[in-house]
């Protein structure tokens, strides 16, 4: 008697659970307020969340959190499109051109390990202390990696597809659109979840070093005045931003992945 055999090749399939770490937040947010409430640690240091919450919502209407926010997002938007736009242009030159790799791979194994951060102050120094230094030092932060992602992308497109795709007579910049690009694409994705946060971490970085305004400018300032609630209030907005940042490159990666089922 033939008997079914269950079909069991489906360990690996990725299922997202937006429910869960929604609850696992609200549940860690839930344990740190009861904990403040009962007084397990002290509030002078560690704001409760509905401080937190109530901060936000004074910083919200008196137009304030608007004002920084605005501000972050457009130095933000400018550094991190510039500098991904650069990043998979050279990424692809050096990945496809026998000429630049070795030269081009050389100058990113120099450039690459150097702290941003540190040349904040020369980036004021070459570009000054308004828009352009903190733009550029965003845009230089997120060029190395993705030029790295979309390297390893490229180099991980099976070689076996471009022969194949030769054999059928197609041209160099087909084989590039049409199979290369494609292939290398889940990497370049994934990077730019890498890109999302560096350019982030730079923005506040930079910010805080000579800006008058912005998010990381509005942190620095309540850290100075010992404002504990507005300090964790601008700490929360950045969490904020890192998450929905996340989260459109994840939507963008679905959709662009979505030829994989």
């Amino acid at each position: 008697m033939e008997r079914e055999v269950k079909f069991r090749a489906e360990g690996f399939a990725a299922v997202a659970t937006p429910l869960a770490g929604t609850l696992t937040l609200v549940g860690l947010l839930g344990m740190w307020e009861v904990g403040a409430q009962l007084k397990l640690f002290g509030t002078a240091f560690l704001s409760r969340p509905s401080s937190i919450a109530q901060a936000l919502a004074s910083l919200a209407l008196s137009g304030e959190l608007a004002r920084h926010l605005v501000a972050s997002l457009s130095r933000l938007a400018w550094g991190w499109l510039a500098g991904t736009l650069a990043g998979l242009v050279a990424g692809l030159a050096i990945s496809l051109g026998a000429w630049v790799r070795g030269p081009g791979m050389a100058v990113v194994g120099a450039l690459f390990p150097i702290p941003k951060v540190a040349l904040v102050p020369l980036f004021i120094i070459w570009l000054g202390i308004g828009e352009g230094s903190k733009v550029f030092t965003v845009a230089f932060g997120v060029f190395f990696p993705t030029i790295i992602n979309t390297i390893a992308g490229v180099d991980g497109v099976p070689r076996n597809l471009v022969r194949m795709a030769q054999s059928f007579g197609m041209g160099w910049a087909s084989v590039v659109w049409k199979v290369i690009l494609p292939g290398a694409l889940p990497s370049i994705l994934a990077g730019l979840r890498i890109t999302v946060a560096t350019a982030v971490i730079l923005l506040v970085a930079a910010e805080m070093i000579g800006a008058e305004n912005g998010i990381g400018a509005f942190v620095l300032q309540a850290g100075n005045l010992y404002d504990v609630d507005a300090l964790m209030a601008g700490i929360a907005v950045l969490s904020a931003l890192g998450l929905g940042l996340s989260g459109l490159i994840g939507t963008a990666e679905r959709w662009f992945l979505r030829w994989r089922g």
